[in-house]
């Protein structure tokens, strides 16, 4: 078992440095460098996300801050929310596919997966719709992710199906094709969590939510296993309450 927080300290100097050596990190941080090491090499998602040039620095894949240079290189697909917005459907899912296949990424439709792409891309663009009537054009520099994968590393997977990263928070949306909650998807929703915070860094808060594309008027919370937390749960044309409750659009004067 690796100790999160450290991995979290130690993914945040390295994506936010400029390439340092261990004794540069573990001196940043207060820290034992053997522990630094240790961390860099037992680590499978510090190797996923990190790597070392010949002069012994370590260098961060995924830059912690915005705009989140590197992130494409773990996407199907990554563009600003305008550039999203401006793409016909069509042309969003050649690069989407493509950018499947360069991350290795199964692009198979044989169990209607580019049927499940387009019913995505439908409810991310009725949200920025909608956000855009209650948050304005600020909403359009946002960034946002399809089909996020670190798939190398033999004991992480994460499979996040939208990133949504405003300016301090990273919405992570679990779609499916549903209209009634699962607690199992329920749990499958927030398990990524404490990995995309070592991916985004302590600069950002990550908030998961479900969205089952197939129910209408659907706002709630469901309850995260035994653990006590809840997550929000919602229809595709209710996404924009998950944004609200966060963000609180709806009670600006």
């Amino acid at each position: 078992m690796y100790d999160e927080p450290l991995e979290q300290r130690i993914c945040a100097a390295i994506c936010q440095g400029d390439g340092l050596k261990a004794r540069e990190i573990a001196r940043r941080l207060g820290l034992d460098r053997s522990a630094v090491n240790r961390a860099l090499y037992a680590s499978p998602l510090l190797k996923e996300l990190c790597w070392q040039d010949g002069d012994s620095r370590w260098h961060g894949i995924i830059r912690q801050e915005r705009p989140h240079a590197g992130l494409f290189e773990f996407c199907g697909y990554y563009s600003r929310v305008d550039e999203f917005m401006d793409l016909s459907e069509a042309a969003f899912m050649d690069r989407l596919v493509e950018g499947c296949q360069r991350i290795g990424r199964s692009v198979s439709d044989a169990r209607g997966l580019f049927h499940s792409f387009r019913d995505c891309r439908a409810q991310m663009v009725r949200l920025f719709e909608d956000l855009l009537e209650m948050a304005g054009e600020a909403c359009l520099r946002w960034e946002i992710a399809f089909e996020f994968r670190l798939k190398r590393s033999r004991r992480v997977r994460i499979y996040a199906d939208v990133l949504v990263i405003t300016e301090d928070r990273v919405f992570s949306l679990e779609f499916k094709m549903k209209s009634a909650v699962d607690p199992d998807e329920v749990r499958q929703a927030a398990k990524y969590v404490p990995y995309l915070e070592i991916v985004f860094g302590p600069d950002y808060e990550v908030l998961p939510a479900l969205v089952l594309t197939a129910a209408r008027e659907m706002f709630d919370f469901a309850p995260i296993g035994t653990s006590g937390s809840l997550l929000p749960v919602c229809s595709g044309d209710m996404l924009f309450n998950v944004f609200d409750e966060y963000m609180g659009f709806l009670n600006e004067p």
